[in-house]
């Protein structure tokens, strides 16, 4: 038997405190609000009843009796004035902005829309179909959960080495997963998958979006769906697809697994904008629970969105209430779910309280006073579609940036583009002109060569041009610039040649990547060369297209998962590679020496004219000058032709041993064959990348760098 009272305005969402479920909704325009419950099949509404109370603009009633479990949606009642920005509309049921989990998917119909559709002039009309058998329903949620000893890694974020993944992309062709979990966030803490997290030297794993998400109409139609996820329905709930039979505690629980094993779980997380798109987009929650309120509006007519996103929406967190939902969604995913940080889609949007970018955003600001969130990783997608919404380097300490610059910087060179040496530079020090005037340090800085946004490093060096054909586009979508090079076959070859060059490529972005300053990032699978047939954007390709083919990865480059290995341990032994300040060519009075020196083949410092030499592809940088034992020199050869490079000596009676070389299989030197004396010279594979160590003293093995070199078993 269920009792109805007046309930309270906080906590906004659906509440159960033991005896019952407080439900409360925020609406500032709404006259009323109706409660819709429905069966356990979500298909009948069993009862619908007026929200008795309204404090603070907030509707709220308290339903003695009700229990986890119990479905619902809600009616909101108002005036439905699209000229002016109102599209109140009782006939379509909505989500709870604050649902925190969610039963069933769309079923796409023209009931959904608020309007008539193929009217004239839409949008403007009214619609008095009910969409509520169309619609996914809210779940009232039981928050229990043990979870026991379950403590935050806290890896710093300098030592952090982050693996982007998609949760069913990463699990569903496991070879060892159970078939039942494939596919489900209970599979990400499967043992072996666990393991070869570990091998990699991975810190933490960020999860392509997992909020509950859309499957947008136009991509049903054509038997596509939303691999993706960036089609944000719910901020609270995670998506159903991916759940097992343990429901979210499956989830949980895979989070306390790694969390065991010392890596951290970070969420792409998308509150730019809904799934609700523009003015013609369907009524699913926010549009009709208080479109002015929600949405960004144009200033010239609120009959339309103001769309710094390229979706059709923009959320306004310059709104309280907005902010306080992105906020309270935040919290959530740390609290309920222990989510050690968030990367944020289009971050530049979030910090445009009325239109214009603002370092001083209440987003911005809110974030880094949370006693929360400012504890967690923040990294930003530092760009949106709007007007001068390319801020990278633009947000405040305390966050990261993905570092497109770096991206793209890195390719061009071992593309073999010419003039890229001063880039080159530049970006594997940390970016230092980009980040350090705003009082960033290095680790501000995302480094990565490939993410799930492009090409896979596979299909990275073995395609020219974008093939996305299968997404129904006439293979238009996706950027078309992708600084990409196939060396001699578009797609798949047996030239033996040709996959040697491939093998040798993908190990110097690699390379480049994880021996740069910066944090590394690496795509899920490029580790075992995972191929999406030259599709740069299979945003739409929930198959095997987007899945990790773990079976075919081993087999096409055995070689390569012990490569990355072996890199990553190198780079956790060596702290030049992970320094707390950016280089900065400062002469040392202890040693005499720079913290970095840039050096050309024939062993001079380079110049301002060697800089500006288009046609020089060959670079050495030695760095670590502090400590002797930290000393490492990278030589970086781009060029089509074996180079000599000499060394000058910088330091006398000193040597260097050559410790990895990326023409080498698992890129471990094993024996101190190659030794660089001052005044000596060694010779550098064209397309390659060799790394040394070093060693004072006269040559000898008890002096030789090599000893500290380990093989990751």
């Amino acid at each position: 038997m269920i009792r109805i009272e007046e309930g309270r305005p906080t906590p906004l969402g659906a509440a159960w405190d033991g005896r019952g479920v407080n439900y409360a909704l925020f609406s500032a325009h709404a006259t009323a609000v109706d409660l819709c419950l429905f069966d356990a099949t979500g298909r009948r509404e069993t009862r619908r009843i007026r929200m008795p109370a309204r404090t603070d603009q907030v509707f709220h009633a308290y339903l003695q009796g009700a229990r986890p479990g119990q479905l619902y949606g809600y009616r909101v009642h108002g005036p439905y004035e699209p000229a002016v920005g109102h599209r109140f509309n009782p006939n379509k049921l909505l989500l709870d902005p604050y649902a925190r989990q969610l039963s069933g998917r769309i079923r796409w119909h023209d009931a959904l829309a608020g309007y008539r559709t193929g009217a004239q002039r839409a949008d403007l009309s009214f619609d008095r179909r009910d969409s509520a058998p169309m619609m996914p329903k809210c779940v009232v949620e039981d928050p229990a959960f043990t979870w026991g000893d379950d403590r935050p890694p806290r890896t710093p974020m300098r030592d952090s080495l982050i693996y982007e993944a998609h949760v069913k992309g990463l699990t569903q062709l496991h070879p060892e997963a159970p078939l039942t979990l494939r596919g489900t966030y209970d599979a990400l803490a499967h043992p072996a998958l666990v393991e070869h997290l570990l091998k990699l030297g991975v810190t933490a794993v960020e999860l392509l979006p997992i909020h509950a998400f859309s499957d947008d109409r136009f991509l049903v139609e054509k038997g596509l769906r939303n691999y993706w996820g960036y089609s944000t329905l719910s901020y609270f709930a995670p998506d159903p697809r991916y759940l097992s039979e343990d429901g979210v505690y499956g989830f949980k629980a895979a989070i306390a697994t790694l969390h065991s094993a010392g890596i951290e779980v970070l969420l792409d997380v998308v509150y730019n904008h809904t799934a609700e798109g523009n003015h013609l987009g369907p009524t699913l929650c926010w549009r009709g629970v208080d479109n002015c309120s929600y949405y960004k509006l144009a200033p010239e007519n609120r009959r339309f969105y103001w769309d710094a996103t390229g979706t059709g929406n923009t959320l306004d967190l310059g709104h309280p209430r907005v902010l306080q939902m992105v906020m309270d969604s935040l919290r959530h995913w740390v609290e309920a779910y222990h989510i050690d940080g968030f990367r944020f889609d289009l971050a530049s949007t979030l910090a445009r309280d009325s239109h214009a970018f603002w370092e001083r955003a209440g987003f911005l600001r809110a974030v880094s006073q949370d006693p929360v969130l400012s504890q967690c990783k923040l990294i930003a997608e530092p760009w949106d579609l709007g007007e001068a919404g390319y801020r990278l380097g633009g947000f405040p300490p305390g966050w990261s940036e993905w570092n497109d610059q770096y991206r793209d910087v890195v390719r061009s060179f071992w593309r073999g583009d010419e003039g890229k040496l001063p880039d080159l530079a530049r970006v594997i020090m940390g970016s230092r002109e980009i980040f350090e005037p705003a009082g960033r340090q290095p680790w501000a800085s995302i480094n990565f060569v490939c993410s799930h946004d492009g090409f896979t490093l596979q299909d990275l060096v073995s395609y020219d041009e974008r093939h996305n054909e299968a997404n129904g586009e006439n293979g238009q979508d996706g950027h078309p610039h992708n600084l990409s090079a196939n060396n001699g076959v578009e797609g798949p070859t047996n030239d033996l040649d040709i996959l040697a060059l491939r093998a040798r490529q993908k190990r110097n972005l690699l390379a480049t990547v994880m021996l740069s300053i910066g944090v590394p990032m690496l795509l899920m699978g490029d580790e075992l060369s995972r191929t999406q047939g030259g599709n740069n954007n299979p945003y739409c390709q929930d198959n095997e297209t987007s899945w990790f083919n773990w079976r075919a990865g081993f087999a096409a480059d055995p070689d390569l998962p012990a490569f990355v290995q072996n890199l990553a341990a190198f780079r956790r032994r060596h702290s030049a590679l992970r320094p707390r300040s950016f280089p900065s060519g400062a002469m040392s009075h202890d040693t005499g020496l720079r913290d970095v020196h840039w050096l050309t083949p024939d062993g001079r410092e380079m110049t301002r004219a060697d800089w500006a030499e288009p046609t020089l592809k060959t670079l050495g940088v030695q760095i670590g000058n502090a400590e002797p034992s930290e000393r490492l020199l990278l030589l970086f050869n781009a060029s089509d032709a074996d180079v000599s490079f000499h060394l000058t000596p910088h330091l006398r009676g000193g040597r260097w041993v050559k410790v990895f070389g990326t023409e080498l299989p698992d890129g471990l030197v094993r024996r101190a064959s190659t030794i660089l004396e001052p005044g000596g010279a060694c010779d550098l594979l064209a397309r390659s990348l060799s790394v040394f160590q070093y060693a004072a003293g006269p040559a000898g093995p008890d002096t030789s760098p090599q000893s500290t070199v380990q093989e990751v078993p």
